[in-house]
């Protein structure tokens, strides 16, 4: 039984070794795939932040659209590769959570709804959004920011480095 309990800790002690490398590291790749996609499609396309700009909250609500598509055009450009490289891993993930939170009022959520139910039924993926809202991707990748915002982008990153050198 001893035996089966020091395997046992042997196996958790290399996971969490090489989860401190790499957990983190697929998490910053796969969001920044995601906001650098999203923020490529906004570059070469035509600001639509007109037709929802009343959604979002304040005060992003009373930004001008042009200034808006900007900035959430280069947030999750610059933010992408901020997570690719690990660097200002927390400003970024923070960052990209208010831009997410954001798309989520202005976008993502229904029009309306009269119960929690009817809410829940917004917790989809449909290219309909109007008056049904789909909020569930823009909802996991805020579930997927946090561990960057609270934990920083683990120790394969420039973050990483720079704290060492820093101190």
């Amino acid at each position: 039984m001893q035996a089966l309990i020091n395997l046992g800790r042997s196996v958790f002690d290399t996971l969490d070794r090489s989860g401190e490398w790499v957990a983190l590291l697929l998490i910053r790749l796969l969001m920044a795939w995601e906001f650098g996609r999203a923020g490529l499609m906004k570059l070469n396309g035509t600001n639509w932040f007109g037709r929802v700009q009343d959604n979002f909250p304040f005060p992003f609500n009373v930004v001008p659209v042009e200034i808006s598509w900007f900035l959430a055009t280069w947030f999750e450009i610059l933010g992408a590769i901020g997570l690719v490289l690990g660097l200002f891993t927390r400003f970024w993930a923070f960052s990209l959570i208010i831009l997410t939170v954001v798309a989520i009022s202005g976008v993502h959520w229904p029009e309306s709804y009269g119960s929690f139910a009817e809410l829940w039924e917004s917790y989809s993926v449909s290219k309909e959004s109007d008056m049904h809202g789909n909020f569930r991707i823009p909802l996991l990748f805020i579930a997927m920011l946090l561990p960057l915002m609270f934990r920083g982008a683990g120790k394969l990153s420039l973050d990483n480095i720079v704290a060492k050198k820093l101190g």
